[in-house]
């Protein structure tokens, strides 16, 4: 570290107040929240666990990491946490951003710390689900042929070479057995899935959710064509797909008891009077493709997260978003007004070596979701 790297680090720290910086007793769902910070645990500073908050921002439970986390954790119905971790192997130089979101391992650990499953895939990234069966649904990663990748439109060239990956659908069974595949490179148009400018051509697609959502239907977001949709399993067809230009870079889309899709709208293709990029929460009807409820800030580009971040909706009707770059996590009512707040006190480096406080996504539980605090 260089002298103006720590004192930048000095400068952000001072103007940046941490921990919970707001808080609305009459109006803010009360509850706790997980999360992980997005820290690379071979270099110096931060710490290298999952934690639960509670509305004061006082830590009540942690699971250690004997490895960094890739990218995050959650909590499964049985309250053990199911996470990704990220694994140093022979991918891990492939191309200029992958060691930011390379997984590796897919784990389950009790409230304890026991480790009780594993699933190694050395292509694994960004997501995993915990499926009924006892396995897991997640994202992995191929390269596409030179002659298919030469046809994509859009991106431009990546710094490490002409070589692009896409995305690969992956479930296994609880013995680690592949039962399910989908392969972005039989299903995606190179032409109609094309690549906004502003995307490198080291991915063609860029997946960083993958939910089940019952019906055999897999619901997937693809950051670097912009894309959101469902998809049938069984003919590994699109049922829904939706791209909107002022939609880019978008996270964690999820379908809602009313069948809506909520999402966070990370913006990077929106620009406030030409020039700003700002971020949104979006709730999107999928049968009419109308943005049914929206969060944005005043002005909008206070509020902006070019990468990660997430959101859900929490059972008394307030939103809870994640702001991953800036480590914010807060809380909305229906009508946009925001009654918690806390940012990620936990600074260390990443894999690039900057000093962040970044959360990939954030989780609320009720008292009754966690029996073992």
């Amino acid at each position: 570290m260089n002298e103006n790297q720590a004192m930048s680090q000095t400068t952000f720290r001072r103007y940046l107040k941490t921990g919970v910086t707001g808080h609305n007793l009459a109006k803010a769902e009360q509850g706790y929240v997980l999360f992980t910070p997005m820290h690379d645990a071979r270099k110096t500073g931060g710490i290298n666990k999952t934690l639960i908050i509670d509305m004061d921002g006082e830590i009540v439970h942690e699971w250690a990491h004997d490895t960094d986390i890739g990218l995050y954790g959650s909590l499964t119905d049985e309250g053990n946490l199911f996470m990704g971790a990220k694994m140093q192997d022979e991918t891990w130089n492939r191309f200029g951003i992958w060691p930011a979101f390379k997984g590796g391992e897919i784990r389950e650990m009790t409230p304890s710390g026991d480790i009780i499953w594993r699933h190694q895939d050395i292509w694994h990234h960004h997501d995993q689900r915990k499926m009924p069966h006892g396995g897991a649904l997640y994202l992995s990663l191929e390269k596409v042929p030179e002659a298919l990748a030469a046809q994509v439109v859009g991106g431009y060239p990546a710094p490490t070479g002409p070589d692009m990956y896409a995305d690969v659908l992956v479930e296994v069974d609880k013995e680690g057995n592949c039962i399910w595949e989908w392969h972005a490179i039989e299903h995606l148009d190179p032409k109609e899935d094309y690549q906004e400018v502003s995307e490198a051509r080291w991915e063609w697609c860029h997946g960083n959710t993958i939910v089940p959502i019952g019906d055999d239907r897999v619901l997937v977001s693809f950051r670097a064509i912009h894309t959101i949709g469902i998809i049938d399993k069984a003919s590994g067809q699109w049922l829904w797909k939706y791209r909107h230009p002022m939609m880019g870079g978008q996270h964690d889309p999820q379908m809602l008891e009313n069948g809506n899709i909520l999402l966070f709208n990370n913006g990077t293709q929106r620009r406030e009077m030409g020039m700003l990029p700002s971020s949104q929460v979006l709730e999107i009807n999928p049968n009419t493709n109308e943005i049914v409820w929206k969060y944005e800030d005043a002005p909008p580009f206070a509020f902006y997260s070019p990468q990660i971040s997430g959101v859900q909706r929490l059972p008394g009707g307030n939103t809870l978003i994640c702001e991953g770059v800036r480590g914010r996590i807060f809380q909305v009512t229906p009508e946009g007004e925001v009654v918690w707040e806390y940012i990620n006190p936990y600074f260390g480096l990443n894999v690039f070596g900057f000093d962040i406080n970044m959360v990939f996504r954030a989780f609320f539980y009720t008292k009754e979701k966690l029996p073992f605090i």
